[in-house]
C-alpha cells in the first residue's frame, strides 16, 4: 500500500491520476446527460441559447401582459 501512495504522489504519476480521474468524470456526465432522452432532447433544446437575438423572452412577466393588453 505504501509502494501505490509512493506512486501516486510521483510527480509524473499524479498526472496520469488526475488526467483519468477527470476524464471518468467527464465521460460520467456525459453518459448522464444523454442516457434519458427525455433529458437528452432538454439539453439539446439548450444548445442555441446564447445565438438567440430574441429578447421578448427577457422581459418582466408584469410588463410583457401590460404591452399586449395595449395592444388589444
Amino acid at each position: 500500500m505504501m509502494g501505490l501512495w509512493e506512486w501516486i504522489t510521483d510527480m509524473g504519476n499524479s498526472k496520469m491520476v488526475a488526467l483519468l480521474l477527470f476524464m471518468g468524470t467527464f465521460i460520467g456526465v456525459v453518459i448522464f446527460l444523454f442516457a434519458n432522452r427525455q433529458r437528452a432532447r432538454k439539453f439539446e433544446t439548450y444548445r442555441y441559447i446564447p445565438l438567440d437575438d430574441d429578447d421578448s423572452h427577457r422581459e418582466p412577466v408584469a410588463r410583457r401582459d401590460k404591452t399586449k393588453s395595449d395592444e388589444q
